[in-house]
């Protein structure tokens, strides 16, 4: 049967560039490798010829030649080679791209770690809800964790005083066992030491070998001030208890903040809104307000408008980076008495007899934009 272009066969122009050549190669042969593709002889085929057309245009000689004359450059049978052009081996091929310990690798067991060898514990997550003032403020903490710490009696060895670990037979302290059939090979979780890759003789009676066991500590947190919903607090080594040695993982505390009465917040801003009386806001007048640290007092002029904001400076919540600290925003909103005495009644009619009509600046300008509209 006719060979392909090997152009074709990469899916690629003749003018491909050696990073485009590299990519195409990578993708087809990760979905053609026999690993993937298991008693599938067409993808057997592709994968052989993948690498045999890889191997020659990367190849800027061979490249050339095969520009020039295409497949009859290589039909002569190179010196002591049973194999055409002498072409290597396409999982020699695979390898020189992928590298050894690549991350394919570890899709068919290739890249197992040594199951001897110390293992970092692994990271814990632990969601805490305080109060808005918590946050604002800064507080200390104390959480109650349930997690794998180091046998105190084995010292994490998981063996028994006296006694010791030694590699799995079965194994070799790989933690698997290889397995070939035909040109494929499969790792399996080793039956023996259940890819621990160590047998003990006598293992630790508390940790029953484990090296490890569900132990209940409590952990003190500082939580800085300046802190909202979604932070994250790290607390190194209070993870879960390393293996054969290796170090504890790390504590991650996610805060979730729970919102206040009175304040909104906006980053490092502060928002509170203050009712004053129709009185207050015509004729002015000294209101006191809220804010983290007690209370202090705001002047209302005279006229004031329902919406009209008041800035504090410094007043809102600390920078947690230590950039200061946020203002606070003070929005006034102008109460209308829902119910009249009559003594109040008589007054406000004088005092609409006394206004005699006339509008309001936001009135006049309100109106005469809206002059078009009721046409």
């Amino acid at each position: 049967m006719a060979k392909r272009d090997y152009y074709a066969v990469l899916g690629l122009e003749k003018g491909a560039s050696e990073e485009e050549l590299k990519k195409a190669y990578r993708r087809l042969a990760v979905k053609f490798h026999p690993d993937k593709n298991p008693g599938d002889k067409v993808a057997e085929e592709n994968f052989k010829e993948l690498g045999e057309a890889y191997e020659v245009l990367n190849d800027p000689q061979k490249r050339a030649a095969y520009d020039q004359y295409g497949h009859a450059a290589f039909d002569r049978r190179a010196s002591g080679s049973g194999r055409a052009g002498g072409f290597h081996d396409p999982f020699e091929v695979f390898r020189e791209v992928f590298g050894g310990g690549s991350i394919f690798e570890d899709l068919f067991g290739g890249g197992q770690q040594d199951p001897s060898q110390s293992q970092r514990g692994g990271d814990l997550r632990y969601d805490m809800e305080i109060s808005f003032e918590e946050a604002s403020h800064g507080c200390e903490k104390e959480i109650t964790v349930t997690k794998p710490e180091r046998c105190e009696d084995c010292q994490g060895t998981g063996a028994e005083a006296g006694s010791r670990a030694r590699n799995c037979p079965t194994c070799g302290g790989r933690g698997q066992v290889i397995t070939s059939r035909g040109i494929f090979s499969i790792a399996q979780t080793c039956p023996q030491c259940q890819g621990a890759g160590r047998i003990i003789d006598k293992p630790c009676k508390t940790c029953r070998g484990n090296g490890r066991r569900e132990r209940t500590s409590k952990i003190k947190l500082r939580i800085p001030a300046g802190v909202d919903s979604g932070s994250r607090l790290r607390s190194a080594g209070n993870g879960e208890a390393g293996w054969r040695g290796g170090p504890s993982g790390d504590l991650y505390v996610i805060l979730h903040v729970k919102p206040h009465e009175i304040f909104q917040r906006d980053g490092d801003d502060l928002l509170c809104e203050v009712p004053v009386s129709f009185v207050q806001a015509a004729l002015g007048t000294e209101i006191e307000v809220p804010t983290l640290d007690g209370k202090t007092a705001v002047e209302v002029p005279p006229g004031t408008q329902p919406g009209t904001m008041f800035r504090l400076k410094g007043k809102g919540v600390k920078n947690i980076q230590g950039y200061g600290h946020g203002d606070l925003h003070v929005r006034v909103s102008v109460e209308v008495p829902s119910q009249l005495s009559s003594a109040q009644r008589t007054k406000l009619e004088e005092f609409a007899a006394l206004c005699n009509g006339k509008e309001s600046p936001l009135s006049q300008s309100f109106f005469e934009k809206a002059k078009k509209l009721f046409k």
